[in-house]
């Protein structure tokens, strides 16, 4: 029976899921980027992208298909590089943004809808997320319970909902520690160079990965 699986390898799984999301990686950056940016609400809807991105990558680990990447080089080349340029492309177009030295006038804001989608595009081209679920899940599937798709759906299910906890968290407390400064013209400035300046470093970091890390 797969239920037989949760009370042996679903605890250990937890815990190991949990070690590593709360170690801020890109995706993390990005959503406390929006969050600082433009409040919780962009936040919370970073992290919405995020996990759609995720539930995609668990669906093609589960089916086999990340074993495109793992076995083609030029396969994660292309997906990784595409992946970089549009992180640099969102810093070059934070960068090119005007400032909003009025504080009458309302900073302009980016459509949900947008900053969601930003969030499903960058954790999906992500080559090493989809290499991170395809050698991580299947430790903690055990064939003899059971369906290895099934498993690993279901550990996928659990390490999307921890992760929405702890990305989720991560927001909420970027959106707090920024809402005081967001009044204050020369942190708007500022705060337009440093979201640039994550974008294109994430984009860098990206490009220069290796495939051996995650």
């Amino acid at each position: 029976m797969l239920t037989d699986l949760l009370p042996t390898n679903v605890l250990l799984f937890v815990t190991a899921s949990l070690a590593l999301l709360i170690s801020p990686g890109p995706n993390v950056m990005y959503i406390m980027t929006r969050s600082i940016d433009q409040g919780r609400t962009a936040g919370l809807v970073s992290v919405a992208g995020v996990a759609s991105a995720t539930m995609l990558h668990i669906l093609a680990a589960a089916l086999g298909l990340s074993a495109i990447l793992l076995s083609s080089a030029l396969a994660f080349d292309i997906v990784k590089y595409v992946g970089a340029v549009y992180l640099i492309y969102l810093g070059i177009q934070k960068f090119r943004s005007r400032d909003e030295d009025d504080t009458e006038v309302a900073v302009q804001k980016q459509p949900l809808g947008k900053i969601y989608k930003q969030g499903l595009i960058i954790s999906l081209l992500n080559p090493k997320t989809a290499l991170f679920f395809f050698a991580f899940l299947p430790q903690f599937v055990d064939p003899s319970h059971g369906s290895v798709t099934a498993q690993i759906i279901l550990l996928g299910l659990i390490f999307i909902v921890l992760g929405a906890l702890t990305d989720g968290t991560y927001a909420i407390v970027s959106s707090l520690l920024s809402g005081w400064l967001r009044g204050n013209r020369r942190f708007k400035r500022v705060q337009r160079y440093v979201s640039g300046t994550v974008f294109v470093g994430l984009g860098i970091t990206a490009a220069l990965a290796g495939r051996g890390k995650t």
